[in-house]
């Protein structure tokens, strides 16, 4: 075998390689469509969490696998994300009047700001933040998920 031969069957050869491997990683991921209905005013940004376990959802950060903070537009937003592993999710929303890209709380702990988390649990005094397990969600395809705002809690 001359050695351009070769050197043409090898590359060929890694090449189908490369695009099995990346097809396998497009497989193992999915896009997830965040829909946040009941935005109430126009000042500030809705900024968005998706947590992949308890830690620190829903207020922290640190098992936020994406975040992101944009404008609002209307009294809906609709955000995607793209390259998420298939696998169990939670997203926290907060309506970010002060731009400071976090939750505030009067001195007992109730929001002072609007928010939202996945599943729409109820929040009130007597259950207090969501648990992980009672906003989680299976991701295991192309997905689309709605939050509807609270500006209160719940009664």
């Amino acid at each position: 075998m001359k050695k351009s031969q070769f050197c043409c069957l090898l590359f060929s050869a890694l090449a189908s390689i490369g695009l099995v491997i990346k097809a396998n990683a497009v497989e193992d991921s999915a896009k997830l469509t965040v829909e946040i209905k009941g935005i109430k005013n126009q000042t500030g940004q809705i900024c968005l969490g998706i947590y992949d376990n308890d830690r620190g959802f829903p207020l922290g950060n640190s098992s936020e696998v994406k975040s992101k903070c944009t404008q609002k537009i209307g009294n809906s937003l609709k955000l995607q994300f793209t390259g998420l592993k298939k696998g169990t999710y939670a997203v926290a929303v907060v309506d970010d009047q002060n731009l400071n890209t976090k939750l505030d709380r009067d001195f007992l702990g109730i929001p002072e700001e609007g928010f939202g988390i996945s599943n729409n649990p109820t929040v009130s005094v007597i259950t207090g933040a969501p648990k992980f397990e009672d906003a989680s969600f299976s991701l295991t395809k192309n997905q689309t998920i709605e939050i509807e705002m609270k500006y209160s809690l719940d009664s």
